[in-house]
């Protein structure tokens, strides 16, 4: 893929030329012993790789199935824990923003503002995260054809701020079902912005169980694996210790004794290919 490196935070790129750049934690905050387990385990999972690694986990879910759905400790709260993970692992930290006037407060304690795939085409939240200055993560909407992603990425970048990265995640196949179409890796490189690949919800189920999503977690690595042969520059991964118990996106989420295996190969992958 020829396109640009960008600087996600000091000593970390993201692009051609560079290392698989690793986004990795869980869905979202559920209580900050698991969060740290994962963290601590993932720096020494990507550690071993050589492969840089950036700390994951949403502070508030605002788009789950139901209203009864677990969300996350919410914004203060949520912020407060990623802050002492940031503090305590040395490790970058990636969260969602849903609203344009978190962006900013968001902006304060993490590295990276993330914007949630559903809600890739809302100006003003764009806007808002392109001002505070840091890397803008665009996840393309299960409902947008890859070039669509060229206003999304036009919007961030109208603030001046050129650290933009887009995001595969699936595409809405009928119902209760996703499918990824490798070619969009290759078409939204075209657009002038590293690419990532989010291997977990790319197997997600959405409404699969009918008051929450359900998932395929066993797809998880051949996609990775697919993904790294086109070509990405970096890989999303929702991971937990145990999927069966997570708050959120368990169905999709792979195991953290699964972790290193996946990355390993994947890693390989990804240098073969250059």
């Amino acid at each position: 893929m020829n396109t640009g490196c960008i600087e996600l935070v000091s000593g970390v790129r993201i692009g051609p030329g560079s290392s698989l750049v690793v986004i990795a934690g869980p869905c979202v905050i559920e209580a900050e012993d698991v969060c740290f387990r994962i963290a601590g385990h993932m720096q020494e999972v990507c550690g071993r790789l050589g492969l840089p690694y950036v700390f994951k986990a949403s502070f508030d879910k605002a788009n789950r199935t139901s209203v009864k759905s677990f969300r996350g400790l919410g914004l203060h709260d949520g912020l407060a824990v990623l802050g002492r993970i940031r503090e305590r692992f040395k490790v970058p930290v990636l969260t969602d923003v849903h609203e344009s006037d978190q962006a900013a407060l968001v902006a304060g304690v993490v590295d990276v503002l993330q914007i949630p795939a559903f809600l890739c085409r809302q100006t003003d939240l764009l806007v808002a995260a392109g001002q505070t200055g840091k890397p803008v993560n665009i996840k393309k909407g299960q409902f947008l054809a890859p070039g669509d992603m060229a206003t999304a990425v036009e919007k961030v970048r109208s603030t001046g701020n050129t650290r933009v990265l887009v995001t595969e995640r699936g595409t809405t196949f009928g119902y209760h079902n996703l499918v990824v179409d490798m070619r969009s890796l290759v078409q939204m490189a075209a657009l002038g912005v590293p690419v990532v690949f989010d291997a977990t919800h790319a197997v997600q189920l959405p409404g699969g169980q009918g008051h929450a999503s359900d998932g395929q977690r066993e797809f998880v690595f051949p996609l990775a694996r697919a993904a790294a042969a086109v070509g990405i520059h970096g890989l999303f991964l929702e991971v937990h210790p145990n999927p069966a118990e997570a708050c959120s996106d368990g169905p999709n989420s792979l195991p953290l004794q699964d972790v290193e295996s996946v990355l390993a190969k994947v890693k390989a992958i990804h240098e073969l290919v250059g």
